[in-house]
């Protein structure tokens, strides 16, 4: 029996215990959203051609920005209210003729939601020293140590698609959008009149936790040391390139997997009256 087992852990011997100033995350929650009946909005271009089109399909959806607002609940001391916003950038083919060629329709919307986790307390303010304020002889701003959000999420799923008339959708358009966003469409003139709205169903997967600056205590073995050589023939780009592996999955798509399906395969029925 080892002398002390809480040090000693059958592989190898911890070294010392070290105390390191990390993010610990307080609470922590997965979301499963299903996204029923977003608008798109679509600036003038884009609307012209929804508003032109015979037929709409979706080409793809991704998050283009987060906002995350984190505020205390004044009713219970140590969580907080983290409200998220998503901004969602869709493209649409849109064909204004049967077997022509589609021209592509971006558009946005939005979804926000609200989760209370719990973030601990701590009002301590956190000063840092910092060269250039110190040769400028500037005082240190503090840090507060309140917690911070982080959303973590997938491109969502695009589950439904659906055109509907202009003045008889009872969604509203959404009218405010990131400079950010804004910035990334040429045209950025409100689009007024529009006969159609695109209505569309996502599937969001996300994880919200709340993490604050911590002081823990961990056991270290040794100092990090890699143990491999780096690689720095450069001087001939060709030999470089063959000692890379042929991507043979690019080429040959892997077949999908029978994961237990029990499905029986009609051309090997047997009859069983024999």
């Amino acid at each position: 029996m080892p002398d002390n087992p809480i040090l000693d852990t059958g592989e190898r011997r911890i070294n010392e215990a070290v105390c390191i100033d990390t993010k610990r995350i307080f609470d922590s929650c997965v979301s499963k959203d299903c996204l029923e009946d977003l608008r798109v909005t679509f600036f003038s271009r884009s609307q012209r051609l929804i508003d032109e089109a015979v037929t709409v399909k979706t080409r793809d959806c991704t998050i283009e920005e987060v906002s995350i607002d984190v505020e205390e609940v004044p009713f219970n001391r140590g969580f907080y209210s983290v409200d998220i916003t998503f901004y969602f950038k869709l493209c649409f083919d849109t064909y204004a003729a049967p077997c022509t060629t589609p021209q592509v329709a971006v558009g946005f919307a939005q979804f926000n939601k609200k989760c209370i986790l719990y973030g601990g307390d701590g009002d301590v303010k956190v000063f840092v020293s910092n060269p250039s304020s110190e040769a400028l002889d500037c005082p240190v701003a503090p840090q507060y140590t309140n917690p911070v959000a982080k959303v973590q999420a997938v491109d969502p799923v695009i589950l439904a698609t659906d055109i509907c008339d202009g003045c008889d959708c009872c969604v509203p358009v959404c009218s405010s959008f990131p400079q950010s966003i804004l910035h990334s469409v040429e045209d950025t003139m409100p689009s007024c009149g529009a006969s159609k709205a695109i209505l569309v169903t996502l599937g969001l997967f996300s994880i919200v936790q709340l993490e604050r600056d911590a002081q823990l205590l961990i056991p270290a073995y040794d100092y990090c040391v890699p143990d491999r050589e780096c690689n720095c023939n450069t001087s001939n780009p060709c030999e470089t390139f063959q000692s890379i592996d042929f991507p043979v999955d690019e080429f040959f798509p892997q077949d999908r997997e029978n994961n237990g399906c029990s499905c029986s395969n009609p051309c090997d029925s047997s009859d069983d009256s024999n």
